[in-house]
């Protein structure tokens, strides 16, 4: 789809940059990390022309190439076919475009308060060039009422525009709508179509545009409700989900402390029909689990004091793991350590908010040498280890020359490994990889 020069230059808010792109994409996503350039792929793939936006020209670059700066199932392949198909391209700035999708980090601080500023600063970068028509989607997880403010920004740069929820009862010239992504890392591709979606408009009319749009590419159901639910939702999953690893977790600590094994407890209970136990581990990461139900706790601190403490539970269980590792260490003073696995959950190379890296850089900063790194989707140490003495090893390496072995990760390359290579061995297992 396109516009004409003139129309472009009739609009006074429009940028002198803006003003001299004639292309109109069908959609523009702002931001190509582990979710927006999945999605801006997908989306290419079903046939509508994308142009992805970020301020990293040399993710811009590797993207204009074919290629890709994060490892995802299948995502390689797919990003280089749309590039070459001539449906996928990226810049620094943002086009003219039909939909704008957001899909930009939403990080907290030490405060444990959600920091929204990449979502208000994408909404600055996108307002000049939005057009009459168009149509913005939230999917990055906010707070309740991040959308509202989107709508603010773009009111306050827009004067010419009726933006909804600030044009009274004139009906508004763009729609604005949340939708929340809903994938797990490692099957991002296949869940972005299968999965269902809810989709939140700032109005009923917002919602019907936007997930007219999903259907689109999606094949799960597109739920149509209002921004506001559709955001509590994202934030209502992953603190569901926190409070009932936080159960697991607890559970470990109490079954550690008396001396009974906890993967048979939780295994035979859960023969119970009712009764579904996840499995504890070393704590809690990624952006999602391990941040979105701070958000909710921000946004009503006196109504979420479950939320509160199972996260505090979750944000705990390192600090235990440490001390259980430090303990094998000053029991065997000679000896080295083998940690297995850095990354946030299995199979993947997602180190953020890990609490696997977390225990690896507090028992290397303090054993330096003693420590043998084991994770197979990295050929380097991250940063937070680099200087630490500890070194990458490969599993069968490791497990030749430590007799301790702490296993953080339990990635598939772990679990298939030979057994008979970890006899002997005093091993610290936090996720009940070897559970009899």
């Amino acid at each position: 789809m396109y516009i004409n020069q003139s129309q472009l230059t009739d609009d006074k808010q429009l940028s002198e940059a803006s003003k001299e792109q004639a292309e109109r994409f069908d959609v523009a996503m702002i931001g190509l990390g582990y979710i927006g350039l999945p999605t801006a792929a997908v989306i290419a793939r079903a046939g509508l022309s994308v142009r992805g936006v970020d301020i990293s020209g040399r993710i811009v670059d590797l993207v204009n190439q074919g290629k890709v700066h994060i490892q995802e199932t299948d995502l390689d392949a797919l990003v280089k076919s749309v590039v070459t198909d001539g449906m996928l391209t990226a810049s620094t700035e943002p086009p003219v475009a039909d939909i704008y999708l957001i899909a930009v980090p939403t990080p907290f601080g030490e405060d444990k308060q959600p920091d929204i500023s990449m979502v208000l600063d994408a909404a600055h970068l996108i307002a000049p060039v939005l057009p009459v028509g168009g149509c913005v989607i939230l999917e990055s997880t906010s707070p309740v009422g991040t959308t509202q403010q989107v709508a603010s920004v773009l009111a306050e740069m827009r004067p010419d525009l009726a933006i909804p929820g600030h044009c009274g009862d004139k009906s508004p010239d763009v729609h604005i709508a949340y939708c929340p992504e809903r994938v797990l890392p490692g099957k991002i591709i296949e869940e972005l179509v299968a999965n269902d979606r809810v989709v939140g408009g700032m109005t009923s009319e917002c919602a019907r545009h936007a997930q007219q749009f999903y259907t689109r590419f999606v094949r799960g159901d597109c739920i149509e409700t209002s921004a506001g639910v559709a955001e509590m939702v994202k934030l209502t999953e992953n603190s569901f989900r926190d409070v009932n690893i936080a159960f697991a977790n607890e559970l470990s600590l109490v079954a550690e402390h008396m001396g009974i094994d906890v993967w048979e407890v939780i295994r035979l209970a859960n023969r119970h029909p009712r009764v579904n136990v996840l499995q504890p581990g070393p704590g809690v990461g990624g952006h999602c689990i391990a941040v979105d139900p701070w958000f909710l706790v921000s946004s009503a601190p006196e109504q979420t004091r479950l939320i509160r403490t199972a996260r505090e539970v979750n944000d705990a269980k390192p600090a235990h793991v440490i001390g259980r590792l430090n303990a094998m260490l000053a029991a065997s003073p000679e000896a080295k350590i083998a940690l297995l696995g850095l990354a946030f959950k299995p199979n993947i190379d997602d180190f953020r908010e890990s609490p696997a890296l977390e225990i690896a850089q507090r028992i290397a900063s303090e054993h330096g040498e003693r420590v043998l790194v084991v994770e197979p989707f990295t050929d380097e140490l991250p940063p937070a280890l680099a200087d630490s003495g500890a070194v990458l090893s490969t599993y069968e390496k490791a497990m030749a020359e430590a007799e301790l072995v702490g296993v953080l990760v339990d990635h598939d390359a772990f679990r298939s490994a030979p057994r008979y290579l970890s006899v002997g061995k005093i091993v610290y297992d936090t996720r009940g990889m070897w559970a009899q």
